[in-house]
């Protein structure tokens, strides 16, 4: 049976998402770092918010994902789940609060939990993460999976480019989705791969797979909304789709501002007490 659901769901929840897959409706996702564009998206109807560690390039400046901290990451998605009521919230686990130390992983996934009320977290890595995987979902915590392109790992590779473009690589990563799928994943997010691999994967597995550039085939797309929205310039791989170019229209906004301040035409007689 394809379709969209018979009845909208008052509130996503994982298991929602299941029933979306199954019913071969798309999922949607993007990104939220703050309360006011989280109730923005919620309102939408945007299916899941991914509180990203993305917020470190767009939010604090940084080049990379590494620098972001599980305590900025958790006032983050503090202010993103007070804006959401019907949206699935999904936080990402920062650099190094979960990697070879499984009960680290734990100890960071239930602060994240109890700190902001979110629904999930999410992990990048496919075998070598397994045990932290096992162990944050001892504790009912539901844990997203990320494979392909993990920002996470950029010194280890040290580039952007399309990852498991080769046999061994993309073998390893239909490996490593039955792996994440097994231990307990509930989705897993697949970035930046060839769109016949996202296909192969969303066919094999029985948990929705969204992608970010991994082609049509998946189960759901996301977007990182800055980027969605033109907030941000710098940024144009192939994947991105620019829906707005709020760049350009808040910059003439801030300039009229200043204008109208200058030549003292704000505030008018009608705009002051």
């Amino acid at each position: 049976m394809t379709g969209a659901l018979r009845e909208k769901p008052k509130k996503i929840t994982t298991h929602v998402l299941q029933e979306m897959k199954l019913h071969g409706e798309k999922i949607t996702m993007l990104t939220a770092y703050d309360f006011s564009l989280a109730r923005i998206l919620d309102s939408s109807g945007i299916d899941v918010i991914l509180v990203g560690d993305s917020a470190s390039n767009v939010m604090a400046g940084y080049m990379t994902t590494i620098p972001i901290t599980l305590n900025e990451m958790i006032y983050y998605a503090s202010a993103v789940v007070r804006g959401v009521k019907r949206a699935l919230v999904v936080v990402d686990l920062p650099f190094g609060t979960y990697q070879g130390n499984s009960k680290e992983a734990l100890n960071s996934a239930i602060r994240i939990m109890k700190e902001t009320g979110a629904g999930a977290v999410k992990l990048e890595g496919g075998e070598e993460i397994q045990e932290s995987v096992e162990r944050i979902l001892s504790a009912g915590i539901p844990v997203m999976g990320h494979l392909g392109l993990t920002p996470q790992s950029i010194h280890k590779f040290g580039t952007y480019v399309v990852r498991a473009t080769d046999k061994d690589e993309a073998d390893k990563l239909v490996k490593d989705a039955h792996i994440l799928e097994d231990t307990g994943c509930f989705s897993i997010v697949l970035e930046k791969i060839p769109a016949l691999l996202g296909e192969k994967v969303a066919r094999e597995v029985k948990i929705p797979i969204i992608g970010i550039g991994a082609g049509k085939g998946v189960d759901g797309q996301i977007l990182v909304t800055h980027d969605m929205l033109g907030v941000t310039q710098e940024f144009s791989p192939r994947f991105l789709r620019r829906y707005h170019n709020l760049f350009t229209e808040i910059r003439g906004a801030v300039e009229n501002y200043i204008t109208d301040v200058k030549k003292c035409d704000f505030p008018n007689e009608r705009e002051q007490y």
